[in-house]
């Protein structure tokens, strides 16, 4: 079973400040855009040599937390396979879902109350086809768009 890690999610507060210093100052590149109602909530960097970072607007998502690092993700190549590990080892551990950017997706917490998402993208994901995300209120699976 293949490991890795997938991407770390931040809250910002100034998404076009955030943009830049990642893809200006860092070299980052974006991969795709989180629409809510038309309006960009969020975007998906690049890292070079692998990886993702996950940008949200901070008034955009319900946070509880202070802390800007909202969780961080793993990429799994078996989620089921990681799921039933974690649970042989009594980690409580959420049911497998597709998400919005139609990866396969479970969360648990570490000890210290760290959220963890894990992931196995699939063909359709938005971090492998780089189309926009689109989410709702109420979220719809599945709602995106191609980026123009």
């Amino acid at each position: 079973m293949t490991l890795r890690l997938a991407h770390v999610c931040i809250s910002a507060t100034d998404l076009a400040a955030t943009k830049q210093f990642y893809c200006e100052a860092l070299g980052f590149e974006k991969a795709f855009d989180f629409l809510r109602d038309d309006r960009v909530v969020g975007f998906y960097l690049c890292v070079p040599d692998g990886g993702y970072v996950e940008v949200f607007q901070r008034d955009a998502i319900a946070l509880k937390t202070k802390s800007p690092i909202l969780h961080f993700c793993l990429e799994v190549d078996d989620i089921d396979a990681l799921a039933r590990r974690l649970a042989g080892h009594g980690c409580e551990v959420t049911e497998k879902k597709l998400g919005a950017d139609r990866s396969w997706q479970i969360w648990t917490t570490d000890p210290n109350g760290v959220r963890i998402e894990i992931q196995q993208y699939t063909p359709q994901s938005s971090q492998v086809t780089r189309e926009d995300c689109l989410l709702s209120s109420p979220r719809v699976p599945g709602n995106r768009r191609a980026r123009t």
